[in-house]
């Protein structure tokens, strides 16, 4: 294959990307995967490119190739089992690595993904088990340091501390990440044994670290809910085409990290009608025709699909032929993608049957927690508690936009309220995502699924009223926060 028609299909990709018209990219690369070559480095952009327009058959088809590639390496291995992990499709990954000879499947890297999707899984005796053994052919692991903090409680005179404080004396030259990481471990353990200044020191230590990763940009996230609060109303949502599509696949669960969206995705999960639930992140992508998620670039869409179309419609089915690839169902999925608040009137638009249940919790345990943990993708704002409480203010102003624009299809579920009476809360919440009362969802906790964020032990025991209030012990150092919010 020539390598120049390789390239021209994925740059014809990106250019249909810029025009809206998902579809065409999806199809050229379709067609890269159909006449491309089964090797080569490029595959990890046709990979990346793919996930973040929600054709998941093509990114794990490419990262696969990639993995193949000669000389066939341990990061690219892993990076196309990440692939299947993050994609529901673990047990591939695990029989690969169970075909591998002995030595190779004793490498501390292999070891350390195999206690990670072990932990998401809930089973957190073989996670410790293959963290251990990574570190113990390789002491100086600091990812895998923060993987066996976040699954244990450490108590004082932990031997683990001691080896962790001894480690982060060689830790001067490391990336800044995997520095940020590393000390965000290092509060945790601190953080369980009481010591409360010397865990918000590391704490702020690691969002230090992290802040040269992004900057928040506030003046723009102003502007655009300045804007959706201008343009989402009543009468001009009015003009928009309505969507034919009346399916309903999916249950959002909004509302900001750390909130509860876990805890509510974990009892709807355990419903027989539904199926499985993630931060899925595919609305966004099915929204590419609009550009730019605005109502302007709303009512170009519909400009553009011309008279008589099914513009939102359209929206809806690729959402929802993104999901049945992502979970290969068609049972009911929850969807607690991060910023949804973001696109809500798109989403009310394109899909008239959705139900939202939006979480809402005491702003500085939320910022607490959200300060102390450590997200896998970047989110600036949660490394600094002034831009936190910014970001916590506009989220405050978009719910109540939307809930007041659709109060009958958005269920405002307080956490401090759920988890002090779940049997009065939890009805409430199945009948408006429209499922009977099943006595399994009350026990949650059993409910055996990965779950990928960091709310992964808590979801594995009974509901709790332990973390209400979980503020007060660093409400001095919260003041950045609570001064900014309040005033």
């Amino acid at each position: 294959m020539n390598p120049s028609i390789s390239n021209s299909r994925v740059l014809q990709a990106v250019e249909a990307l810029k025009s809206g018209d998902r579809r065409a990219a999806v199809n050229l690369l379709r067609d890269e995967l159909r006449f491309g070559s089964t090797e080569g480095e490029r595959w990890r952009s046709v990979a990346k490119l793919s996930f973040d327009i929600g054709a998941i058959d093509v990114g794990l088809e490419a990262s696969r190739r990639l993995a193949a590639t000669a000389p066939v390496t341990l990061e690219r291995l892993l990076d196309y089992w990440g692939n299947l992990a993050n994609y529901g499709q673990t047990e591939i990954a695990r029989l690969a690595i169970s075909k591998l000879p002995t030595a190779h499947r004793q490498h501390p890297a292999i070891a350390h993904f195999l206690g990670t999707i072990a932990g998401q899984e809930g089973d957190f005796v073989t996670a410790e088990r293959q963290f251990r053994a990574a570190l113990a052919t390789t002491p100086d692991l600091p990812q895998t340091w923060f993987a066996l903090a976040m699954i244990k409680t450490f108590t004082d005179g932990d031997n683990d501390l001691a080896s962790m404080e001894q480690l982060r004396g060689r830790l001067s030259n490391a990336q800044p990440a995997i520095h940020a990481r590393f000390l965000n471990a290092l509060a945790k353990a601190k953080h369980d044994t009481g010591d409360i200044e010397g865990a918000f020191a590391l704490y702020s230590q690691s969002a230090q670290f992290r802040q040269t990763e992004a900057v928040y940009n506030r003046d723009a996230i102003d502007k655009f809910a300045d804007q959706l609060c201008k343009d989402f109303t009543p009468e001009r949502i009015a003009t928009l085409r309505q969507s034919s599509n009346q399916d309903r696949k999916s249950i959002f669960v909004n509302g900001l990290p750390r909130s509860g969206t876990t805890l509510v995705e974990q009892i709807l999960v355990s419903h027989s009608q539904v199926v499985d639930g993630a931060e899925i992140n595919l609305f966004r992508a099915a929204l590419i025709p609009t550009r730019d998620y605005s109502f302007a670039g709303a009512v170009d869409y519909e400009k553009r699909a011309g008279e008589g179309s099914d513009p939102w419609g359209a929206v809806a089915r690729e959402y929802h032929e993104m999901l049945a690839l992502r979970f290969q169902t068609t049972g009911l999925v929850v969807d607690k993608t991060l910023s949804q608040s973001h696109f809500m009137g798109l989403i009310m638009q394109a899909l008239p049957s959705a139900k939202v249940i939006w979480m809402r919790r005491k702003p500085e345990d939320t910022a607490l927690s959200c300060y102390r943990s450590f997200f896998s993708s970047a989110i600036p704002w949660s490394w600094s508690l002034t831009d936190t409480a910014h970001y916590f203010r506009v989220e405050d102003r978009l719910y109540t936009h939307w809930s007041a624009l659709f109060p009958d299809r958005i269920l405002t579920v307080p956490y401090e309220e759920l988890v002090r009476e779940p049997k009065v809360w939890i009805p409430k919440i199945l009948a408006h995502a429209i499922l009977d009362d099943e006595p399994q969802v009350y026990d949650f906790h059993e409910t055996k699924r990965s779950v990928r964020t960091a709310s992964v032990q808590q979801v594995r025991g009974p509901i709790s009223t332990a973390r209400i209030g979980s503020a007060r012990a660093y409400e001095r150092h919260l003041a950045p926060f609570l001064n900014a919010y309040y005033s």
